[in-house]
């Protein structure tokens, strides 16, 4: 059943909408949640962002390329002299501080035929149909590492780092580029925090009072310790007079002289 709500999360997407910005966007939060995550950032397909530059009878497909915003303006063509999309990579750019790198390639978006809305109420479906809508920049932990890899490599990002991104439209019958969206607005990827800054209490706590508390735990436990070597103590000396008792009883009894029978 497809319900109000992703129908307009769908909406907000901005793949579906007329007035959409040409430009890649975050993918909405209600179908990718933490997002951007440290070394990932999901963004939504440009469903119906190049309908006008596809003609029939031609092959064409999608380019996303990245750079970190602290890449030069000169280096942020992403064609060369002759309309070509550049096959820069992440090695070459180091990461995108040198300028953009080639992160994926995918299929143009079918616009006239989406996934249908009511596949993503389904848990058998829903993965498939985020896919068709979403791609996550930096899910790729081994291309970079794996000699044998030979498709385009979408490694991880620099945690704390501030991204841009572009989609560019491959003529893939004549090699070229057709169209472009202007690159995204800068996103940032989340910072690592230090284990002693993490706050692992229900409510947030000062130093001093981290510290009172635990020098009163200890206080509690020796209190207790105390109480149940007194409690252990008693215990036993009341079973050691118990045992003295019944001794000199038996003692007692034994001394005692048996009356002798008189004969007759």
């Amino acid at each position: 059943m497809c319900s109000s709500w992703v129908v307009l999360a769908f909406c907000c997407l901005g793949q579906l909408c007329a007035d959409q910005s040409l430009k890649p966007q975050l993918a909405a939060p209600q179908l990718a949640t933490n997002n951007p995550t440290l070394t990932t950032v999901a963004l939504e397909k440009p469903f119906c962002m190049f309908d006008s530059s596809l003609h029939p009878n031609k092959s064409y497909a999608i380019y996303l390329y990245a750079m970190k915003e602290t890449a030069s303006a000169i280096s942020s063509l992403v064609t060369d002299n002759s309309g070509k999309p550049l096959d820069s990579t992440f090695q070459q750019t180091s990461g995108g501080q040198l300028g953009p790198y080639k992160a994926a390639l995918f299929d143009v978006p079918n616009c006239a035929s989406p996934p249908r809305f009511a596949d993503v109420g389904d848990v058998n479906k829903v993965s498939d149909v985020l896919k068709q809508y979403l791609f996550r920049v930096g899910d790729d932990g081994t291309c970079l590492y794996d000699p044998n890899f030979l498709a385009v490599c979408n490694p991880p990002l620099a945690p704390d780092t501030t991204y841009r991104f572009k989609y560019v439209l491959l003529d893939s019958t004549e090699g070229i580029m057709k169209d472009q969206t202007l690159w995204s607005d800068p996103i940032k990827t989340r910072r690592v925090k230090l284990p002693l800054k993490i706050d692992t209490w229900p409510g947030r706590r000062s130093g001093d009072m981290i510290v009172i508390t635990s020098i009163l735990s200890v206080l509690v436990f020796l209190l207790l310790a105390g109480f149940l070597a007194s409690v252990s103590s008693a215990a036993m000396g009341s079973k050691d007079s118990s045992a003295e008792t019944r001794c000199m009883s038996q003692t007692i009894q034994q001394s005692e002289p048996r009356p002798q029978l008189s004969s007759e």
